[in-house]
């Protein structure tokens, strides 16, 4: 490619410009994005393992255990499957933007260039404000394998996303049959005679692992390492850093190869939904109620069942892998997430919520700078290089926290789209993946939205 042609080439790309904009699509983002704080702001408040598991605290029969019961058994899951939803639906409308104005490699170019971007600003995330729950650098990746699958008809993608339940839930029952045998072979080794039966050293091995695992599951083990992790989070810089960064190099690495299916799954839903018009509000009210009422009736339902166990054996890890047949987290959290999802499109087509997702709107239009900045107060809120927070309020008030942070970035990102096109970190993602410094102020004409636009806002 000559320079005059890669000089051209990038003069007509650019980011989308405010009238191009699918405002539903901005909404929804919006509404993810405040809505996955509700799921990571345990991780920010409540040590480990207490911000999981309400038994380390002796939560029961209070408004925290009720708190955590209903964070679990409606939400868990199903803020984070809508923003990978989007996140999928992205990939093809950024792509098929720049293949309509640029030629030959250069959308593919700008595709993974916007990609690496992305990685890196996750890396940032996790190493630099210390988030260990960070998605970015799991997006950016899935991001570049979901490329080869753009082209697909919603038919296959909606088939692949169908192979990633079974392929995920395979997954969890993998690892749960594996610990499994773990107590089983221990067992059968602890019934032995020893006086009569010398050990082999496979079967002392067998001993010892499981006699950690159930160590490890006890009541007593769980309080001394909140203990050791509160200590680590309220500690120095230095002696948080290194708890913290271990923390996010496991999720980076270990849990985003054993969870890729999960992220997958809804990718290839919302660039099938896009597609078929159902994230766009173009699908009939007959089938948003039926995706709502199967899926969340069903999923509800299965959510329950799967949280039954973990309460009879008062969230002890042991026994419950013991005496539990199977897993099926991801088909509860997949029903229960298209329900939700389904919901919030019947209120977008009663045209009722206007004023919902207006308000939603900016904040999704700043979903990059948004996200990164729960991370930034958060921290700062509760980490012990901050006001130090952590573990001082109880489960239930950790959500007036949530509830500031919703109210500073809904007015926050009101006030700054009235001066500019894009939030700071979208800008800066948006200069760096084109090599080239974007428009950063408003024009008062990209202010006005055409009758024609906001009745395809509102009514299409």
């Amino acid at each position: 490619m000559s320079t005059t042609t890669s000089i051209a080439a990038m003069q007509v790309a650019a980011p989308v410009s405010q009238l191009e904009r699918i405002t539903i699509l901005d909404s929804l983002r919006g509404i993810a994005i405040l809505g996955i704080l509700l799921m990571n702001i345990p991780g920010f408040a409540l040590p480990d393992p207490a911000m999981l598991d309400p038994s380390v605290l002796n939560e029961w029969g209070t408004i925290n255990f009720k708190t955590w019961y209903f964070i679990e058994w409606f939400m868990e899951g199903s803020q984070r499957a809508l923003f990978s939803m989007l996140f999928g639906a992205g990939i093809i409308l950024f792509i098929n933007r720049q293949e309509k104005r640029t030629a030959g490699l250069w959308p593919s170019d700008y595709f993974f260039r916007r990609q690496l971007w992305l990685l890196v600003f996750g890396l940032v995330n996790a190493f630099i404000l210390l988030w260990f729950w960070d998605i970015l650098f799991a997006y950016a990746c899935c991001g570049l394998l979901m490329f080869a699958f753009r082209r697909l008809s919603s038919k296959k993608l909606l088939i692949a996303a169908g192979i990633c339940v079974l392929l995920m839930t395979i997954r969890e029952n993998a690892d749960f049959y594996k610990n499994k045998v773990v107590i089983y072979k221990g067992e059968l080794v602890a019934k032995l005679d020893t006086i009569k039966t010398k050990l082999t050293d496979e079967q002392r091995d067998e001993l010892n692992e499981m006699a950690a695992m159930k160590e490890k599951a006890s009541p007593e083990n769980k309080k001394k390492e909140m203990e050791s992790n509160l200590k680590k989070v309220r500690g120095d810089y230095a002696e948080f850093y290194k708890y913290q960064s271990e923390r996010s190099f496991m999720i980076e690495t270990a849990f985003f190869y054993k969870f890729i299916w999960d992220l997958l799954l809804f990718m290839f839903l919302g660039m099938a939904f896009y597609k078929n018009g159902l994230l766009t509000g173009n699908a009939s009210f007959k089938m948003y109620w039926l995706m709502f009422i199967v899926g969340l009736g069903a999923g509800l339902i299965l959510s329950w069942v799967r949280l039954q166990p973990s309460i009879h054996y008062r969230f002890n890890e042991f026994d419950y892998v013991k005496n539990v047949r199977f897993e099926f987290y991801e088909i509860s959290r997949t029903l229960r997430s298209l329900g939700i999802f389904a919901f919030i499109m019947l209120l977008y087509k009663s045209g009722w919520f206007k004023w919902l997702f207006a308000l939603m709107r900016p904040v999704g239009q700043m979903a990059f700078t948004n996200y990164l900045m729960q991370s930034l107060l958060c921290g700062l809120f509760f980490y012990g290089i901050g006001f130090g927070m952590y573990g001082q309020l109880q489960r239930y008030e950790i959500y007036y926290v949530v509830l500031a942070v919703w109210i500073i970035q809904i007015v926050w990102s009101h006030v700054w789209l009235r001066y500019y096109q894009f939030g700071p970190l979208e800008w800066l993602w948006r200069s760096l993946t084109y090599w080239k410094k974007q428009p950063f102020k408003r024009k008062i004409s990209s202010n006005v939205f055409s009758d024609k636009q906001e009745h395809h806002v509102y009514h299409s």
